[in-house]
This record gives structure tokens, C-alpha cells and sequence, in this order.
């Protein structure tokens, strides 16, 4: 097979929503199971402890979760046609890329600082539109910001 046809094929089973998912997201991953001649879905919460191999056809993250005082860990493919989808519940501040440090902390213990983004208000009254054009009040409105 030539290089061109295998991209080519790995690029329809890409999926860039998954992209920008990081160690430390809080996500929920919905999976079907195949079970005999039925398919269910499982839903899977927890928190993502690593990421392998960037952006390729082959990433895996690895989920853990503890239930009833015991870690339970999945390691998935990421772009897995298993994988119906993800939802990203919180996105904390961490400043590792693996996390698995946090296979020796308690539950409690394990709780990360979410990212607080700082927004600010722009009033009205302290941008000037005396018989500005659309384009300047926006450059206005974004030098007081």
C-alpha cells in the first residue's frame, strides 16, 4: 500500500473534536459494547491521566477512576470506532502531562484547581462612537479590553 491511500484512510477516521482533549480533563466517554447480537452503551466518567502519541491515527488516553475506595484505569484508543463520544465535563489547571501521580493520592487528595478564566466587561459608556465606522469601535473596544 502506498503512503498517500493509508492517509487517506486514516484521515476519515480522525476526528477533530477529540483534538484538544489534555491530562487533567474531568470527561464522560460514552462506548458500545457489543454483547452477542446486542449493542449497548456504557458510559465511562473519569479523569484523563495521560495522552500517547500526540495527534496520530494510534493516540491513546488512559482513564481512571475510583469506585468504592478501589482505581479502576481504561486505556483507549482515541480515534476508536468504540468511541461514540466524549464529553469534556471540567478542564483544571495542570501543569504535568502525565498524571500519574495521582495513582497514589486519595480521592479527596486528587482534586484539581479549575481554570478560572478572567473576563472583562467593557461598559458601554467608556467607548467612543462619535461617527466611528463599524471596524473602529470594534478596534476601540478591543484596546480597552
Amino acid at each position: 500500500m502506498s503512503h498517500s491511500l493509508i492517509n487517506k484512510i486514516t484521515e476519515k477516521q480522525k476526528r477533530p473534536e477529540f483534538d484538544n482533549l489534555k491530562a487533567g480533563m474531568i470527561v464522560r466517554l460514552v462506548l458500545k459494547v457489543k454483547e452477542g447480537k446486542k449493542i449497548r452503551h456504557q458510559t465511562i466518567e473519569g479523569i484523563i491521566i495521560s495522552r500517547k502519541h500526540g495527534k496520530e491515527i494510534n493516540s491513546r488516553i488512559t482513564l481512571r477512576r475510583i469506585v468504592s475506595g478501589v482505581g479502576i484505569e481504561w486505556t483507549l484508543p482515541l480515534y476508536s470506532p468504540q468511541i461514540e463520544k466524549i464529553e469534556i465535563l471540567k478542564a483544571p489547571r495542570v501543569r504535568r502531562a502525565k498524571l500519574y501521580y495521582l495513582r497514589k493520592k486519595s480521592q479527596k487528595q486528587a482534586k484539581l484547581k479549575l481554570k478560572k478564566e478572567k473576563q472583562k466587561k467593557i461598559v458601554a459608556s467608556e467607548i467612543e462612537t462619535k461617527g466611528d465606522t463599524p471596524a473602529q469601535v470594534a478596534e476601540s473596544a478591543d484596546a480597552h479590553l
